[in-house]
């Protein structure tokens, strides 16, 4: 589809707003995969909050700079068929789960990149982001670790008073075991 210049300007200004307010944006190639497949992993990303979209290359570059991100580190990021997936308000890590198994599965669709937080990540780092756990775990883990030092450390300051309670109660069985009947 041709597009006029100022169309192309239109879906760049609101490209750039859609990617101030994302939380997470990853980038893949998609080249060779089929529309239906395409629909596929735009379901499964929607219980992680995140639209998947193609986009053209010169269209996301504007977008990138109007929104303050700047250029992304990898030559390659923007080269070839390169579609965006934009998370909104949710866990990074569920979405990059999502995307790296979609990858397994159909290995047409490659990440090129993913960016958070003022960050930028690699493939790499965006398959390694998918072997954490999400918020919700991390921080039940937190809380498992945090309860088991404080439980410790309630044990160590009874531990006094419980040997004190022993002792007196082993003197008093040893008292009544003297005493004649």
């Amino acid at each position: 589809m041709k597009l006029t210049k100022a169309q192309k300007k239109d879906r760049s200004a609101k490209l750039a707003e859609e990617l101030k307010s994302a939380s997470g944006i990853f980038f893949a190639s998609y080249q060779g995969l089929k529309f239906v497949n395409l629909a596929a992993l735009r379901e499964k990303l929607a219980p992680a909050k995140a639209r998947f979209r193609v986009e053209r290359n010169s269209i996301v570059f504007h977008a990138l700079e109007n929104a303050g991100i700047g250029k992304a580190p990898g030559t390659a990021t923007l080269k070839g068929p390169t579609a965006v997936a934009l998370q909104k308000d949710g866990d990074l890590v569920e979405a990059a789960r999502v995307m790296a198994a979609f990858e397994k599965e159909f290995p047409a669709l490659k990440l090129k990149a993913c960016y958070s937080s003022d960050a930028w990540y690699n493939a790499d780092e965006c398959k390694k982001l998918a072997t954490l756990g999400t918020r919700t775990e991390v921080l039940c883990r937190l809380l498992g670790n945090l309860h088991g030092c404080i439980s410790r450390t309630a044990s160590v300051l009874q531990a006094p008073m419980r040997d004190l309670a022993f002792a007196l109660q082993a003197l008093h069985d040893k008292k009544a075991a003297e005493k004649p009947a």
